[in-house]
């Protein structure tokens, strides 16, 4: 028996007596045998002993079981031959710290027997050992382990070599950390700067406070500047933390370059304006660093509608997404190639909290819509839309070739820094509006978007009407053309919109009409092209303005709902009834005020 009292390894404790354990023995006979005559290293050999009989014994006692303390003496003789007292004295130093290492690193493997994840880990044979004797020496496999991902979502994401990557859906699924460490993977970059932008100030510093448990122990020397709110890496790298409240925000970063910006809970905003402001950002000089945009999120947000139709509709997730991006430099338009990815977050991906059902069962018990979204990551629910009518089954139809004896309109709220939104309907025999085509743009000049709309109208005959957000006739200085006149020189020839008082409340009341099914003809009066799938994911995704019921909220993303509403507002019918339908051949607006 040891003096501690504990059973000696290779023994069992039988009625009071100590009593061998023979084929624990033999294995470590065996075990020994391969350190002592073969080269095997400590590690491995104790590593195979328990694999091998179900026992665990420690390096450290594995070492002191092979060799007798004389032998030890020896050895450590033999280390120190040749070396001057200061050597000497540095070794026993470096011995020291090795030896604290590979307590810790015992230590958090005894947490990990317990992690799912290190139980079938692939151990070597003894025969296949490899030589090395030196217990002190601390292998890969002893480094404490500050970060592990979780399989599969979460590991996707770090992984991803996409340039824009959206993680999101279900709450619990690890996204925030994930971005924590996302721009970790390339500050072994000198020239690496990276931003990490969160809505308020209040967020932003929980974020940092979770940042200053995690850096320093990554890397090592890693010091934050908290006037700056940045991080500082020993090789110059840098990961910098700011928050975007509104659009005028992201104005504090123009003129800045990082080669990776991230955004925690991206549906918060209920635009992409300050996504594509930040894209403009996204640059560096080194050929050698990828350049990365990365967003996490869940359904249920303001913003939830653009960041669905970015991110989630173009492809099912882990599906690599190419497509085109313009821009305007010096008057001209210029395309260029991007890459994007939507990666499908679940509560149930994250091990830490489905450990207990406390969590899973607090998301389950919340209501219907709030559970299909937090719960399940479901981006198709939308909570108290403003248009809770619309259904794409009823109000969604393939695009066809619009009759010459229909009533062609179009309606369009302008933005250079917000996109220009322009829908274009026609009006058959039976009063019914179908919306046959969008445009959904962002930094377009007003000149240049109407030469966009006469090229696309080059094969729709006749507009018979047009209406335009009649701010747009606002003077700009005393000799500059207005926005609607510089649009109009192209030839569009719209009219300003109603601005009366109440006239936003009226065209909302007029589209819930229009949404509405005719229980006689069991038809809406308002139909859309399957292609305007801008309008399709913006209409019911609209919500309710917090200070008017009876108001969409303007803070969303309604360009093209107010492009719809100026449309239907101008009362739209057709100029030729069924029993006529000669071609007119003098211009009637619906409304007699044409404005311009």
């Amino acid at each position: 028996m040891k003096a501690n009292g504990k059973t000696p390894y290779g023994y069992d404790h039988v009625d009071g007596q100590f009593v061998p354990h023979h084929p624990t023995l033999d294995g470590l006979e065996k075990a020994i045998s391969q350190i002592r005559d073969n080269g095997a290293s400590i590690r491995s050999a104790a590593t195979w002993l328990e694999k091998e009989t179900g026992r665990r014994l420690s390096p450290t006692r594995l070492y002191a079981l092979t060799w007798t303390y004389e032998e030890i003496g020896e050895r450590q003789k033999a280390r120190n031959k040749g070396l001057t007292p200061a050597q000497k004295k540095k070794n026993k130093l470096k011995m020291s710290e090795k030896q604290i290492r590979i307590k810790h690193g015992i230590a958090k493997r005894k947490l990990e027997r317990f992690d799912k994840s290190t139980e079938d880990k692939a151990e070597p044979e003894l025969e296949e050992f490899e030589g090395g004797d030196e217990v002190e020496e601390v292998k890969e496999d002893d480094r404490e382990v500050i970060f592990r991902p979780n399989p599969g979502p979460q590991t996707a994401f770090l992984a991803a070599a996409e340039r824009e990557v959206f993680y999101g859906g279900a709450r619990g699924g690890g996204k925030t950390y994930s971005l924590l460490i996302a721009p970790l993977r390339f500050v072994h970059h000198p020239t690496s700067r990276a931003l990490l932008i969160r809505r308020s100030m209040g967020e932003l510093r929980d974020v940092i406070f979770q940042t200053q448990q995690l850096y320093p122990k990554i890397v090592k020397g890693a010091k934050f500047k908290a006037q700056e709110n940045t991080w500082i890496f020993p090789n110059g790298a840098r990961i910098e933390f700011g928050y975007c409240e509104n659009v005028t925000d992201v104005l504090r970063y123009q003129g800045q370059s990082y080669s990776w910006i991230g955004v925690d809970e991206l549906p918060q905003y209920s635009t992409p304006d300050i996504w594509y402001f930040l894209r403009s950002s996204l640059r560096t000089t080194d050929p050698e660093l990828p350049v990365q945009m990365r967003a996490t999120g869940n359904p249920g947000n303001v913003g939830s509608a653009w960041v669905k139709k970015l991110f989630i509709d173009p492809a099912p997730s882990g599906t690599t997404v190419v497509r085109d991006v313009q821009w305007e430099l010096d008057g001209e338009t210029h395309t260029s190639q991007t890459t994007s990815k939507f990666i499908a977050a679940s509560v149930y991906d994250n091990p830490y909290l489905t450990r207990d059902d406390s969590y899973v069962s607090m998301l389950a018990s919340l209501p219907d819509i709030k559970r299909r979204q937090f719960l399940y990551g479901d981006w198709e629910t939308v909570e108290d839309g403003s248009f809770p009518e619309f259904s794409k089954d009823v109000h969604v139809t393939e695009p066809f070739e619009i009759p010459n004896g229909w009533t062609k309109i179009r309606g369009a709220d302008y933005g250079y820094s917000s996109p220009s939104g322009i829908v274009w309907g026609a009006v058959d025999y039976d009063g019914v509006l179908w919306i046959y085509r969008e445009l959904y743009v962002t930094g377009v000049t007003a000149d240049k978007l109407g030469e966009m709309i006469m090229d696309l109208e080059e094969d729709d005959g006749r507009i018979y009407d047009s209406v335009l957000d009649s701010s747009c006739w606002a003077r700009r200085g005393d000799t500059s053309p207005s926005l609607a006149e510089l649009i109009n020189r192209a030839g569009c020839r719209f009219r300003p919109s109603d601005r009366s008082p109440g006239s936003r409340v009226a065209g909302k009341v007029e589209i819930h009409k229009r949404l509405s099914v005719d229980e006689e003809t069991d038809m809406p009066g308002l139909m859309i092209f399957s292609t305007c799938r801008n309008l399709i994911s913006q209409l019911p995704a609209l919500p309710v303005s917090p200070s008017n019921a009876e108001d969409v909220d303007t803070k969303s993303e309604d360009h093209l709902y107010d492009a719809l509403r100026y449309l239907v507002m101008s009362r739209p019918t057709n100029v030729r009834t069924a029993y006529d339908r000669a071609p007119s051949t003098r211009y009637r607006p619906s409304d007699s005020k044409f404005g311009y």
